[in-house]
């Protein structure tokens, strides 16, 4: 059974198979949270709400063919809420990390020690994986929620504008300033495209 049929027959009334559609969809959005928050924890509990906010409202969803968008938005909204909260909550922002550091870039840990000297070979899968996580959370909110949904998620432009509810010149806007800050940073850090390639 297809997501839009599973999706139509939920719609419909016929609750048993969301569980189904938890299990096609969890780690999609356990994945997005992930880098949109740059936490495990707060990517499981994103989930988790996520899906309990989509049970309760699923109801109200006209178009089945519209699922894939309506989810990311909650979940993007829900990483909205979460980071306000934990802002309101004292904890540091990006943005006053930013402004504490000289460079206006905070370094990875793992780049910290010798860092021009860091040799390229020496970068693993895992260890490229969490400077590009890190360097994200580098950038405007609203410019690392598109690239999130675009390179990782594979969404397509129309795709993201309506889960954002943005035009689609903002969000492709968004898109282009956020790679190049991307690159910025990464010039900060003296990471090569060579490097990155692997994982973008």
């Amino acid at each position: 059974m297809t997501d839009l049929e599973l999706t139509e027959r939920i719609i419909g009334g016929d609750r048993t198979g969301f569980n189904v559609l938890v299990k096609r969809w969890e780690k999609t959005i356990y994945n997005f949270a992930l880098r949109y928050m740059g936490n495990s924890e707060s990517a499981r509990d994103i989930t988790q709400k996520t899906f309990i906010r989509v049970y309760k409202n699923i109801h109200k969803l006209r178009d089945a063919k519209r699922f894939s968008s309506w989810i990311y938005q909650i979940a993007a909204n829900l990483c909205k809420d979460e980071l306000k909260s934990l802002a309101k909550r004292d904890f540091l922002s990006i943005d006053l990390i930013n402004e504490n550091n000289e460079n206006g870039h905070l370094m990875p840990d793992e780049l910290v020690e010798n860092s021009s000297n860091f040799p390229d070979a020496a970068m693993n899968q895992k260890q490229i994986g969490s400077i590009v996580q890190k360097a994200l959370q580098q950038l405007p909110e609203e410019q690392r929620v598109v690239i999130i949904m675009k390179e990782y998620q594979g969404l397509k432009f129309k795709e993201i504008a309506a889960a954002l509810g943005e035009p689609l010149n903002t969000v492709k806007s968004r898109m282009y300033y956020g790679l190049n800050g991307l690159r910025k940073v990464f010039e900060k850090w003296q990471i090569t495209e060579e490097v990155l390639s692997y994982e973008m």
